[in-house]
């Protein structure tokens, strides 16, 4: 009895989940950072008397 398979499925489900962590948090940040931005220009756009 082989049980190649399973492990060959856990590390590709560890694999997963370990790649999902690190993209997560990275992409939640830019568009946090874009949300910023836009938020800003936003702002900026809402009152031109302003010096920037």
């Amino acid at each position: 009895m082989s049980y190649l398979e399973y492990v060959i499925g856990a590390y590709a489900v560890f694999a997963a989940f370990l790649a999902w962590d690190f993209l997560v948090p990275r992409l939640r940040l830019a568009r946090a950072r874009r949300n910023i931005v836009l938020r800003a220009q936003r702002e900026a756009a809402r009152s031109p008397g302003t010096p920037a």
